[in-house]
């Protein structure tokens, strides 16, 4: 990438993700805030988990996004009998007696875990050590993954008959988990003329692999008042019911709160909003915008609230 001084650059991501929007927007009607996640997870160099009920172009949005990114994709379907190696690899015995190992889907910039919650937590832990480390480890050696290299899954929430409950150590790994909301009336009218008609929407590509990284580089060197931090970290901390921040409400409420990935992922987070806002360092206003789909996958609710009906978005609200 040609060097660019840190507001042209900052300008050149707010371009790019105007375009891109643009071409998604082709795709997928309405959504708006969950592509908006799915994007700001991208330039932090975060993996998302996109929760919602069948029928709401979570797949769709994903492969599109894989297009307009000129990406290499894969699709692993879980299901309860798919093993640790289906989404690594695996060894075999080469024709000269020696071991080789075979890449598995894993081996893409973007993955799409479709139904992660369909398989049980002994495969779902493969995925641990890629989201992670960006590498996988198989019989002892370590392979690196290409980058970038990001995780979009998704889940269903109201079918839980053969699922399991992904682990919080998976959880936390997602920067963000969104929810995905039916289409309004008028959303849905344009979906169904779109779809059911002769033509097909072709996408661009807007972004190489080569930018991406540029990209996401520049989100982690965009400067951070001191009381943005604060206020960052202060929110997370009263998430917590033993933390010295936590208002009386929290402490009923919740079991338990955020632990210091979610400071992180809201301090990258506000970053990008920021930036893909025209603004060239993030306020408070940035954290709250991404603080919702960032903290409610990591807080564990008491049985107050549930009996309260109040959900993990309506105790965020309340600490804001």
């Amino acid at each position: 990438m040609q060097h660019r001084t840190d507001v042209e650059a900052a300008d050149a991501l707010k371009h790019a993700y105007g375009q891109i929007k643009a071409e998604i927007g082709k795709v997928i009607i309405g959504q708006d805030d969950v592509v908006k996640s799915v994007l700001i997870s991208i330039f932090s160099n975060g993996h998302c988990l996109l929760v919602g009920v069948p029928g709401l172009a979570k797949t769709l949005l994903v492969q599109t996004v894989a297009q307009v990114l000129d990406l290499e994709f894969n699709r692993i379907q879980f299901t309860p009998d798919l093993m640790p190696s289906d989404i690594i690899g695996s060894e075999i015995l080469g024709e000269d007696r020696n071991f080789k190992f075979i890449k598995g889907p894993v081996f893409s910039n973007i993955i799409l875990a479709d139904e992660i919650n369909r398989t049980p937590p002994k495969t779902q832990a493969a995925l641990l050590e890629a989201m992670q480390e960006k590498a996988v480890t198989a019989a002892g050696v370590t392979h690196k993954l290409a980058q970038p290299f990001f995780v979009l899954a998704t889940q269903n929430p109201i079918e839980q008959e053969g699922t399991y409950p992904l682990p919080e150590a998976q959880l936390d790994r997602f920067m963000f988990n969104v929810a995905l909301d039916y289409p309004t009336f008028q959303e849905e009218l344009l979906v169904v003329k779109n779809t059911t008609g002769g033509n097909k929407a072709e996408v661009s590509k807007v972004l190489n692999a080569e930018q991406i990284i540029y990209f996401q580089q520049l989100v982690r060197n965009i400067p951070v008042t001191d009381h943005v931090l604060e206020y960052a970290v202060k929110l997370v901390s009263k998430t917590r019911p033993q933390s010295e921040f936590a208002p009386a409400q929290v402490k009923r409420l919740l079991n338990w709160g955020a632990g210091p990935r979610a400071s992180q992922f809201l301090i990258l987070g506000a970053k990008c909003h920021a930036v893909i806002n025209g603004k060239y360092s993030p306020d408070i206003e940035d954290v709250q915008a991404v603080a919702k789909p960032i903290l409610r996958h990591r807080i564990v609710r008491s049985y107050h609230a549930e009996a309260e009906g109040l959900t993990a978005d309506d105790i965020i609200t309340q600490l804001f």
